[in-house]
């Protein structure tokens, strides 16, 4: 899905833009790249710079409820500083890092609900255009691959994953919000939790992962949220199914309320920096687990309405 748009700041005449993403997806950590064309106008025009800018649809919690927004997480500078003549085509390639906690939309093909989109800035004549805008497509790192595919293999099921605006505290965390990836309880752990949430905060050196389980209240109790984090390295080589369940046991187990652990202690700042790609055992794309939970038209439906809503009210703004 490509977007052309004249530069509204500049009126009929005015150079147009055209990002075109290199085909396949990319991962946290990794190198985006493609080809910024550019279209000259009537007139010759001065490319101040050519900006990337990466979006997402971002929820965020309030005394009045919830409300959603389109979040700007990174910014890079692919070019400028030429004069673009009238009529002239000119492509401008580019190519940049995401950062290591980018979201991942998609798990074995199959999209998780997660709206991320690169937009394209042109500076001309000190007039600026969000004259472009591409939905992005974000894959797992394998460690992460490999967690969500051991939740599969011991019976959990994918729910849903959104971003949620907030740091967790305690953690590493960079960016202004998390993903959340939410899924159903095993049989096993049914009657002990209602959900389970997983966040990666992945970095350069490895990356951590945060559960939180929803858990059930008792006879004589109410439910609570608990929490557990744990690191994994890009490259552990480890029996993931027992290391996740040992994850889960611990989860379920622990008693410490919500609050007492301090998930939120400091809801809106941002933290510093931490960890990023690598383990040499991918599991095998289109293996039965989570995936089984995200293939249906209802999901693949949802996406598609989101990333119309979310480019319509981008340019609207």
């Amino acid at each position: 899905m490509v977007f052309k748009r004249l530069l509204g700041s500049l009126g009929v005449g005015g150079p147009t833009v055209d990002t075109v993403l290199d085909p396949g997806a990319v991962r946290p950590g990794g190198t985006l790249s493609g080809q910024v064309h550019l279209a000259g106008g009537d007139a010759d025009f001065d490319v101040e710079h050519i900006g990337l800018e990466l979006v997402a649809r971002v929820e965020a919690e309030h005394e009045d409820g919830e409300s959603e927004g389109v979040v700007a997480f990174e910014r890079f500078t692919v070019g400028g500083g030429f004069r673009l003549a009238a009529g002239e085509r000119r492509s401008v390639p580019f190519a940049v890092t995401l950062p290591w906690e980018t979201p991942i939309t998609e798990l074995y093909g199959q999209p998780l609900g997660v709206v991320l989109g690169l937009r394209t800035e042109l500076a001309v004549a000190g007039a600026r255009d969000k004259g472009d805008l591409d939905p992005l497509t974000v894959t797992p790192l394998p460690v992460q691959e490999a967690v969500l595919e051991a939740f599969g293999q011991l019976g959990f099921g994918f729910r849903s994953a959104d971003l949620e605006y907030g740091r967790i505290g305690g953690t590493g965390q960079v960016l202004p919000f998390y993903q959340e990836i939410e899924i159903t309880p095993s049989s096993r752990y049914a009657h002990q939790v209602n959900e389970i949430e997983v966040t990666f905060l992945a970095g350069p050196a490895g990356m951590e992962v945060v559960l939180e389980a929803d858990k059930r209240g008792g006879l004589f109790s109410e439910g609570h949220d608990a929490l557990t984090r744990v690191s994994v390295g890009h490259h552990d080589v480890r029996d993931w199914n027992a290391e996740v369940d040992g994850w889960v046991r611990q989860l379920v187990e622990h008693r410490a309320s919500y609050a007492q652990e301090g998930h939120y202690g400091d809801h809106h700042a941002v933290g510093g920096h931490r960890s990023g790609p690598g383990i040499g055992t991918a599991v095998a794309a289109g293996a039965a687990g989570l995936a089984v939970g995200v293939v249906g038209g209802m999901v693949a439906a949802e996406v598609v309405d989101e990333v119309g809503d979310f480019f319509e009210g981008d340019e609207e703004d």
